[in-house]
């Protein structure tokens, strides 16, 4: 008994964890994703990935909200591959009708072998 009142309270803290990081902590995201697309006009993505694909660029909160999901599943590979192969190591881009598994799996696989 008298391990639980313990068990209770840790109950309690981890249920108020959202709570306690303020109200802030919903925009985060949003946050992030305009980060990622500054570093991502960095380096000139919409030259180099964007127009190679035909594809529009990205708004600011393009992953931050889901719209989508297979088109910007299929935006995150292409990304994702051209990030691999900007970084030096040749990577095939994936298509948009491959297998969501194994195009993850090839992505990590290559992100691992860094």
């Amino acid at each position: 008994e008298e391990g639980a009142p313990g068990r209770r309270g840790e109950r309690e803290r981890s249920e108020e964890a959202p709570a306690e990081r303020g109200p802030g902590a919903a925009f985060h995201m949003f946050v992030l994703m305009e980060d990622l697309l500054d570093k991502l006009k960095l380096l000139s993505y919409e030259e180099e990935a964007l127009r190679r694909h035909n594809m529009r660029p990205l708004s600011r909160h393009y992953f931050a909200l889901p719209t989508n999901p297979g088109e910007q599943f299929f935006m995150f590979c292409t990304l994702a591959a051209w990030l691999i192969s900007k970084a030096g190591h040749p990577f095939e881009q994936p298509q948009e009708y491959d297998d969501p598994n194994a195009v993850i799996s090839n992505v990590l696989s290559e992100l691992r072998s860094f």
